[in-house]
């Protein structure tokens, strides 16, 4: 079964502790965001396929190694955007593709508003969002990808709850989650405990 993967890296707690604060203003908060998602995109990408190719050095002909899948990459509208240019460093020939939700803040259940994918879809999809809260965003963005095609699919987010990782799991005991740390809870509101607050706010500086 896919793995549920916290990473435990020095410079994942070290990043994490800024992005938490919250003093933390929007150009800094986005550039920690920036940090942690090549952290995150690094550790999910351990696992993809290779071929061999040959290639001339300017001292001889050697056989190497390069990516042999179509990856692409889904951020979930708004906030997965602020991941997406730093997979997008570590893979620059990924494609992207988008998913847009909003919460309903009564029921706390998402509405998708916007869906642009390709007739024929990667082998492998990483799925973008900041936080994995209720799950109910993720389970659907994952149904959305699994509808569009592709086999493989892992959740790429910075902070996960419990919950989320319990109905994702439920859900879609296939799909692999990457996260730099899993808190403690959800509040009433549904919100991750202690979380970092709304990270889409928090990246696009939209705080009321």
């Amino acid at each position: 079964m896919p793995e549920v993967v916290e990473l435990k890296h020095p410079l994942v707690q070290h990043h994490l502790s800024s992005l938490r604060a919250e003093d933390t203003p929007p150009h800094l908060f986005r550039e920690q965001i920036r940090r942690l998602s090549l952290l995150l995109t690094y550790e999910a990408t351990a696992g993809l396929p290779l071929r061999t190719v040959q290639v001339k050095t300017p001292m001889t002909t050697m056989q190497a190694m390069e990516l042999d899948c179509r990856l692409g990459l889904i951020p979930i509208l708004r906030a997965g955007l602020g991941m997406s240019s730093a997979a997008q460093e570590l893979i620059p020939q990924a494609e992207v593709w988008h998913l847009g939700f909003y919460r309903d803040e009564e029921t706390h259940q998402p509405v998708q508003y916007y869906r642009k994918f390709s007739e024929s879809p990667p082998d492998i999809a990483f799925i973008l969002d900041p936080m994995l809260a209720t799950g109910g965003s993720a389970c659907e963005g994952v149904n959305e990808v699994k509808k569009w095609g592709v086999k493989k699919i892992s959740l790429l987010c910075i902070i996960a709850a419990p919950e989320g990782i319990e109905k994702l799991r439920e859900t879609h005991p296939d799909v692999s989650i990457i996260t730099c740390a899993i808190d403690e809870r959800l509040n009433q509101n549904a919100y991750i405990i202690p979380g970092l607050g709304d990270a889409g706010d928090r990246i696009f500086n939209t705080l009321e």
